[in-house]
């Protein structure tokens, strides 16, 4: 089956016209020309997380879903990544009829999917991208200035591991 869809996800590839400038839809379309294309990168498992069109939340609670399934597969040992290449699709005509035939609902988006599989190799962790995200931790009783930890009210964080300044 995952050779099947492979090779759907490649003709899509062929038809299709990234709608903005991010740099990996068009790198993802000169890689579906390559012989050895595999978008899920050759993984034996792949997770299709599709959701209601017009639930606001569903491109986030499919993430969400997918980053607990990532979770238990390191807790297994098993690799895991992201993958982007079925939402981009998620419009042409040849994959959604592929995708039916698995059993995807035709009402749903394809908001994201996940490849699982054994790990070849370890890997370090890429560099963080300083700035990208923000954490602004307020105590409760502390000045509307001050920044430290958050205390929620019903629950205690004695075994907090962040930064207690």
């Amino acid at each position: 089956m995952l050779a099947r869809l492979n090779a759907v996800v490649r003709e899509g590839f062929g038809r299709y016209v990234p709608d903005d400038d991010y740099p990996g839809k068009h790198g993802m379309r000169e890689y579906a020309k390559r012989e050895d294309f595999n978008f899920h990168h050759h993984a034996p498992t792949l997770i299709i997380a599709s959701n209601k069109p017009n639930y606001e939340n569903a491109m986030a609670d499919c993430a969400l879903a997918l980053e607990n399934i990532f979770l238990a597969a390191q807790s297994l040992g098993l690799g895991s990544c992201y993958i982007n290449q079925l939402h981009w699709l998620r419009d042409d005509t040849g994959v959604r009829e592929f995708l039916a035939e698995l059993g995807v609902p035709r009402e749903h988006t394809i908001c994201s999917s996940a490849a699982i599989g054994f790990i070849d190799k370890e890997s370090a962790a890429p560099p963080r991208k300083v700035g990208t995200i923000n954490i602004v931790r307020l105590a409760l009783g502390d000045e509307p200035n001050r920044v430290s930890h958050f205390r929620f009210p019903r629950l205690t964080l004695e075994n907090f591991s962040g930064d207690d300044a």
